[in-house]
């Protein structure tokens, strides 16, 4: 007997695919844009399996927020960082 139900990596491989229109009525950068995002998806894609959700684009949401939030944690940092050594050279 085959598998009834797709493993989570395969699910978003196909939802994926289904934006794929989307993707290609955007300008280059924003494709670019796009693409990081879904990479972001299959990055966290062990995490979105364990949550078990009902509406795959919960989990894909998430995993693309929970990136975008690492990044600004990040710029945040450098930028306090970038601050003190401009305050610390007055």
């Amino acid at each position: 007997m085959g598998r009834t139900v797709p493993s989570y990596r395969e699910a978003i491989e196909a939802e994926i695919k289904r934006w794929e229109g989307f993707r290609k009525a955007l300008r280059a950068e924003d494709r670019e844009a796009f693409d990081e995002m879904m990479n972001f998806c299959r990055l966290y894609a062990s995490a979105g399996s364990n949550a078990t959700r009902p509406i795959l684009l919960e989990a894909m949401l998430m995993s693309i927020l929970l990136a975008q939030q690492k990044e600004l944690r990040k710029l945040r940092k450098e930028l306090d960082e970038i601050r003190r050594r401009l305050d610390g050279s007055k």
